[in-house]
C-alpha cells in the first residue's frame, strides 16, 4: 500500500534570525519524525518572499497533503494567511486551521471585535486614537496588533495610565497597535485538540512567575519566551496544576476555550490563551490558530501531560485536514 506524501511547509528563517524565527525548524523536525512514526512519507520545503511560485511549484509536485508550520512571511506574521490562500487555490490539502480562522485570529483587533461579538469575556480594548476615552488610574497593556509569540512586548508594555500619557500613545499606529485593559492575575494555556468525538480540551497550564519583585508585570514578554539566559526566562515556568485547580474555574476556562474552537471555526489543534482576575473571571487574551509544535512547545507539554502520544496526535490533525 503506497504511503501518503506530505509536505511539511514553514517559513524559512532569513539570515541573521532571531530564535522566536529559528524555533521552526525544530518544529519541522519534531513533526517529520512524528508523521514518518506514523506511516506516512515526508519532505519538507521553506517559505520565502517568493511564496506565490515556491507554492505553485509544490502544487506541480502532487503531494497528498500539507503540513501547514508557516508562521510568517518575511517574518511579517501578519502575512502568514497568503499560504492557505494559495494551498485552496492549487486544492492542495492542508493540516491546521483554515484561511479564514487564520486571517481573523492572527489580527488581535479582529480576534477581539469576535470575541465580544459572541460574549466571550475578553479584556477592554482601545485603538491608541481612542486612548482619551481610557480610564486614568487603570493599567493597561499595549501590543502589535500583528505579532505572535510575544514579539514586541516587554515589561515597558504595561503601564498605568496617566492624561499625560496621551501624547505618547497618539504615537503609535492603530493599524499596527492595540491596547487592551491589563487583568491582574493568574495566566493560563490551554491547548485543544481534534478528535473524532468532538474538541479535546488539554489540561490547562498555567504559567506562574517565580521571584517577580512588585514592580515587575507577570506576563510572558519575549524575554520569559525566548531569552534563555534572562531572569524573565529562568523565573516564568510552565505547570499544570491538575486537581489543584478549582473545578469552578477549569469548567470556566474548558468552556471558554471550547467556544473560542466554534466561534473562530477552529480545526486540528489551537491555544487559547487565558488571565483570570481574582474573582476567578477568565478572560480570552489570545486565539492563537497556528501555535507552535516543537517538542518544548506549550502546545506539546499539554498533550504530553495528557499522555497522548505525537503520533497519534499527528493522525488526529491529518484525519481534520482542509480539503
Amino acid at each position: 500500500m503506497r504511503k501518503k506524501k506530505c509536505c511539511i511547509l514553514y517559513n524559512q528563517p532569513g539570515e541573521n534570525a532571531l530564535p522566536d524565527e529559528m524555533d521552526v525548524l525544530d518544529q519541522v523536525e519534531f513533526i517529520g519524525e512524528n508523521l514518518r512514526k506514523a506511516g506516512f512519507e515526508t519532505y519538507s520545503r521553506g517559505i520565502t518572499a517568493d511564496f506565490m511560485n515556491e507554492v505553485a511549484v509544490l502544487a506541480s509536485e502532487k503531494p497528498d497533503f500539507v503540513f501547514n508550520l508557516v508562521e510568517s512571511i518575511n517574518n511579517k506574521g501578519e502575512l502568514c494567511y497568503f499560504v492557505p490562500a494559495l494551498l485552496n487555490m492549487h486544492s492542495i490539502p492542508y493540516s491546521g486551521n483554515p484561511l479564514e480562522a487564520i486571517f481573523i485570529t492572527t489580527s488581535k483587533a479582529l480576534t477581539t471585535r469576535i470575541l465580544n461579538e459572541n460574549r466571550i469575556k475578553t479584556p477592554l480594548s482601545f485603538q491608541p486614537s481612542q486612548c482619551r476615552k481610557m480610564t486614568p488610574g487603570l493599567k493597561y497593556i499595549i501590543k502589535p496588533v500583528w505579532e505572535d509569540g510575544s514579539q514586541g512586548i516587554t515589561h515597558d508594555s504595561v503601564f498605568t495610565f496617566r492624561d499625560d500619557e496621551t501624547e505618547r500613545l497618539l504615537k503609535y499606529d492603530d493599524s499596527h497597535w492595540i491596547i487592551q485593559e491589563y487583568i491582574e492575575g493568574r495566566e493560563f494555556n490551554i491547548t485543544v485538540l481534534f478528535s473524532q468525538s468532538g474538541p479535546e480540551v488539554m489540561p490547562p497550564a498555567e504559567m506562574v512567575f517565580h521571584n517577580f519583585g512588585d514592580d515587575m508585570p507577570k506576563i510572558v514578554d519575549f524575554r520569559a519566551k525566548w531569552i534563555e539566559d534572562s531572569f524573565e526566562y529562568v523565573n516564568t515556568v510552565r505547570e499544570f496544576p491538575g486537581e489543584n485547580l478549582d473545578p469552578v474555574l477549569a469548567e470556566k476556562i474548558k468552556e471558554a476555550a471550547l467556544r473560542c474552537w466554534d466561534v473562530f471555526g477552529l480545526k486540528g489543534y489551537a491555544r487559547v490563551d487565558m488571565r483570570v482576575d481574582s474573582e476567578n473571571n477568565p478572560y480570552v487574551i489570545e486565539v492563537n490558530a497556528n501555535p507552535c509544535l516543537s517538542p518544548d512547545s506549550g502546545v506539546v507539554a499539554a498533550i504530553n501531560h495528557a499522555g497522548i502520544p505525537m503520533t497519534e496526535v499527528v493522525k488526529r490533525i491529518t484525519e481534520d485536514l482542509n480539503l
